[in-house]
């Protein structure tokens, strides 16, 4: 993000900008996820709850890094790794697209801040940092995040690097982020606090997360978004509630807001409906079209028409519009936890212009409705 969208947004987030429709019986106005792929489980009995074009193959974007940390967990259970294990920048890993930190080349931060630093900002020079740390090269870990993949049951997913970045080869479905979303939820409870961070700070920037849900849906805990132009908008969310922990995963939406709509609505339906729960993740059977292909849906999201749909959901002055009334003005300041370098390095490259496919900035996608914190200590 460039100074001057930092600028902006910093001037964003000073005000406390949701825009939430109070119309009583919303949720069965909106449809969810406009009839793309989605899926919401109970995490403690597996059951099935609702779902849409489940096993349609798809782009998993930085829902990727899903995959990546429940690797590197598995590596921290065996005793390979530690929270306090260095992971260097390596040359390619400072190479990747953004999203990045722009970390140099031989400058080094904990596992346990590169954790920090995926789930919030998604940086894909971290992902790939933190698999050459652990599987020694890119190569050798992705081998591992498809070998733990197939051991969870995820059928119809293939991955080819840590990050998501778009490439023949990595596709994933609904049900199978599902899958890895529980087990990731069942597995490595102590680790749930990654997934829940309201914003992270380098000690000369707060980043705050994009998942609109935590601190502003009741009981949201979790976990991640991702974009590229072809999969859309995703995001999967967890919520926890009297004990009663679900998961949704909604997929290919329009827009920042939309996929936090869809995602707030879909987890809501869950804990206030009386929904059919007959299959569980793994009876439920292979069903619909779009298996054989992973969907591409650039010229919906990258173009005229997508920018479009995306400026209407910022008012005139360019906050966040969202639409669910489940999903609330933060009433706190946000708490932003320390991940960056180890001390006595150089200091962190000022933030860069980030650029996304379509022509978007990350200032104008990143632009969350979140009041910024006073100075903290950490």
């Amino acid at each position: 993000m460039s100074t001057s969208h930092f600028g902006l947004f910093a001037a964003s987030l000073r005000q406390l900008s949701f825009i939430v429709a109070a119309t009583a019986g919303f949720l069965a106005s909106v449809p969810l996820a406009q009839a793309n792929p989605h899926i919401l489980v109970d995490v403690q009995s597996g059951r099935v709850l609702d779902h849409e074009e489940a096993f349609r193959k798809w782009y998993p974007a930085s829902l990727t890094k899903l995959m990546t940390v429940y690797t590197v967990f598995d590596a921290i259970r065996s005793g390979q790794i530690s929270l306090d294990t260095p992971i260097v920048m390596s040359k390619r890993a400072a190479a990747q697209p953004p999203a990045k930190m722009y970390f140099k080349p031989g400058q080094k931060l904990t596992l346990d801040s590169a954790l920090k630093i995926l789930m919030v900002k998604s940086a894909n020079d971290i992902a790939v940092a933190v698999a050459e740390a652990v599987g020694g090269t890119q190569e050798a870990f992705v081998t591992r995040m498809n070998g733990a993949a197939l051991k969870l049951g995820m059928t119809d997913s293939h991955f080819i690097n840590p990050n998501g970045l778009p490439g023949k080869g990595q596709y994933t479905t609904a049900r199978d982020l599902a899958v890895l979303t529980v087990a990731l939820r069942r597995d490595f409870p102590q680790y749930s606090g990654y997934f829940s961070l309201e914003g992270f700070t380098t000690g000369q920037q707060n980043v705050p997360s994009l998942n609109l849900l935590i601190g502003r849906f009741a009981g949201a805990d979790g976990m991640k978004t991702g974009f590229i132009c072809a999969s859309g908008f995703n995001q999967i969310g967890s919520a926890t509630r009297n004990g009663r922990t679900l998961v949704s995963v909604v997929l290919g939406t329009d827009s920042l807001a939309a996929r936090a709509d869809a995602t707030a609505n879909l987890l809501q339906k869950g804990f206030t409906a009386q929904l059919p729960a007959s299959d569980t993740l793994g009876s439920l059977k292979p069903y619909g079209q779009g298996r054989d292909q992973v969907a591409d849906i650039t010229a919906d999201i990258c173009s005229a028409k997508g920018a479009k749909i995306r400026s209407e959901t910022r008012d005139e002055v360019g906050r966040m519009k969202v639409q669910s009334p489940y999903i609330q003005e933060m009433d706190h300041e946000p708490q932003f936890v320390f991940a960056g370098l180890i001390p006595g390095q150089d200091q962190q490259p000022a933030p860069q212009p980030e650029k996304v496919a379509g022509g978007d900035t990350a200032g104008t996608i990143a632009n969350v409705p979140v009041p910024l914190p006073r100075p903290t200590a950490f």
